[in-house]
């Protein structure tokens, strides 16, 4: 039916990747709550220690004035009380604002009360999707950024509009 495979429907060339900072899905979250296996390495380190991913989430969101550390250290403090969830919902509530994204699938705080390894991987997830790498901390990421001529996709509040 198809004598070369340049004519048949699969042989299509793969689509390309979406230009940095790209908004196609702009007011929707890039990927699912439950799509933690899109980056396994980040779902096994916030699944062992999710103070780490908190940490990285607070720097960029933060745009650097809270370091990686700090927000690791206050998530494990609070996480040893039982209250990791409340400070990291904070952080999901500000991402959201600078996304423009919707609280879903519910409220912030209930997400990450019961899915908080879930919401953690979604949450930094998004941050790549919008073109940023939350290891390599803010300061890398605005080196990155200025190497390559792009404009920051985090701006600061106010600015937006």
């Amino acid at each position: 039916m198809y004598p070369n495979k340049a004519e048949a429907p699969y042989a299509k060339p793969p689509p390309t990747s979406a230009p940095p900072f790209a908004k196609p899905h702009e007011g929707q979250w890039s990927t699912g709550l439950c799509d933690c296996f899109e980056d396994p390495s980040n779902c096994l380190i916030t699944c062992c220690c999710p103070c780490v991913t908190v940490g990285r989430i607070v720097e960029i969101v933060d745009r650097g004035t809270t370091s990686c550390l700090i927000g690791g250290l206050i998530s494990y403090a609070m996480g040893s009380v039982g209250c990791g969830w409340l400070y990291a919902c904070t952080y999901r509530s500000k991402l959201r604002g600078l996304f423009s994204l919707p609280e879903a699938p519910c409220a912030d705080w209930l997400v990450h009360c019961c899915c908080c390894a879930c919401s953690l991987c979604q949450e930094y997830r998004e941050l790549q999707y919008r073109g940023v790498d939350p290891s390599i901390g803010w300061e890398a990421n605005v080196e990155k950024w200025n190497r390559e001529g792009l404009t920051p996709p985090i701006v600061a509040p106010g600015m937006a509009r």
